[in-house]
């Protein structure tokens, strides 16, 4: 890899080429296109001091602590993709925020789920109340107040944010999410060791929680894709399939009783947009063995390809088996160990080397591994991002 002499691609040119399987003047970047592709507030605040922008860091959202993308931050790091968000509904419906307790600072979300941050020194909040785990008919899956996907609240000013960044940024988006994965949601409003007992023994109850969801799902991004029209290009989805080691659940118990979910949505998603759509898929942890049912399923791009899990540390291996099929965002560097904790140089040797693994042929979109968190230090982010400078060039 090299300098080009052809005139630079806009941000929106070099994701389309990208996820095209072609090679752009360069590897795309992004931070905070996504709700997994971001920084924590606390990163992010050392970060800004660090490049010397002016004005406080801001929030993207709570129960993560992820940092937003300013513009001036975009423009000083040539970020080439943003995030269309939904707005927050037009009552809290279920969502309050009961304060400290115990240490804790609570909070309820709209879905009635309940989270919880260390005060002080938290990083981010944890889920404390499962409101569906004492369940026990499908009839209570189906009479809980369930928020409403369809208010009109959720999509003001969508179409007119999709359209600045693609025709006055001349950058690439990624088409926000209502909520989380479909059967990580589930997990959270039942808890999960009653879910997985309930995959082992009750399967009713777990079609009742999944068809819901994927309910809410449908009508969402069915309003959505209609709302910004053909100005559409990634749309965010996500389940965590995967652990350290391996996956959470059996293969065979994931293809019977989540993957079907998986499939439906994302052939309706294909069918519903007005022009060519991605489907983005945050999956972490060691899931390996799950690429071809995704591939199947409709997945064209893979978030993060968490290198430090089993099975995951060869990208070469990758690229060569399912690069033709797949698109990595992600994968840049091992966020676990050597971004937090190796020095700048580690963060250069490790970062250059799954350039070289990821990039040849385009599909590769250069993004953390999940959100940076908070303690890692600016210069190692400098250092990571430098060395796409100089590496993430195409000839």
């Amino acid at each position: 890899m090299g300098m080009t002499e052809t005139a630079p691609m806009t941000g929106y040119e070099r994701l389309t080429c990208a996820l095209a399987h072609r090679e752009p003047d360069r590897i795309p970047f992004d931070l905070g296109g996504t709700m997994v592709t971001g920084i924590n507030i606390h990163a992010l605040k050392a970060l800004r001091a660090h490049l010397g922008l002016q004005g406080p860091a801001e929030l993207a959202d709570e129960v993560t602590q992820m940092g937003r993308t300013q513009d001036d931050l975009a423009d000083a790091l040539n970020v080439d993709v943003r995030h269309v968000r939904p707005m927050p509904p037009s009552t809290p419906g279920l969502a309050r925020h009961p304060g400290e307790y115990q240490g804790y600072d609570r909070l309820i979300d709209e879905f009635g789920m309940g989270w919880q941050m260390p005060i002080p020194g938290g990083h981010y909040y944890d889920l404390y109340l499962s409101p569906l785990n004492t369940a026990r008919t499908v009839r209570e899956i189906e009479a809980y107040a369930w928020p409403d996907p369809l208010d009109d609240a959720r999509y003001a000013g969508m179409k007119a944010q999709a359209d600045h960044v693609v025709f006055h940024e001349k950058r690439g988006y990624v088409l926000g999410r209502m909520s989380s994965g479909m059967w990580e949601h589930a997990m959270w409003m039942r808890g999960y060791e009653q879910f997985f007992m309930d995959m082992a023994m009750d399967e009713k109850m777990v079609h009742a929680i999944m068809h819901k969801i994927l309910e809410i799902k449908m009508q969402y991004w069915g309003k959505a894709l209609d709302t910004v029209g053909q100005n559409v290009m990634v749309i965010s989805c996500a389940d965590d399939l995967g652990a350290q080691n391996g996956l959470l659940v059996s293969l065979d118990m994931y293809k019977k009783l989540i993957w079907p979910y998986h499939q439906k949505l994302f052939a309706f998603i294909k069918k519903r947009a007005q022009s060519r759509v991605y489907i983005f898929f945050h999956n972490d942890g060691a899931i390996y063995e799950t690429l071809p049912l995704l591939i199947e399923a409709g997945v064209d791009i893979l978030n993060p390809w968490q290198v430090n899990c089993r099975g995951m540390e060869d990208t070469a291996k990758f690229k060569r088996e399912f690069g033709k099929d797949l698109t990595i965002w992600g994968g840049s560097c091992d966020t676990q160990k050597v971004l937090p904790f190796g020095t700048p140089q580690e963060v250069r040797d490790e970062t250059r080397r799954r350039i070289e693994d990821l990039a040849p042929g385009g599909g590769f979109v250069f993004a953390p591994i999940h959100v940076i968190q908070g303690a890692v230090p600016p210069q190692n982010i400098i250092a990571w991002w430098e060395t796409l400078q100089a590496y993430g060039v195409y000839i």
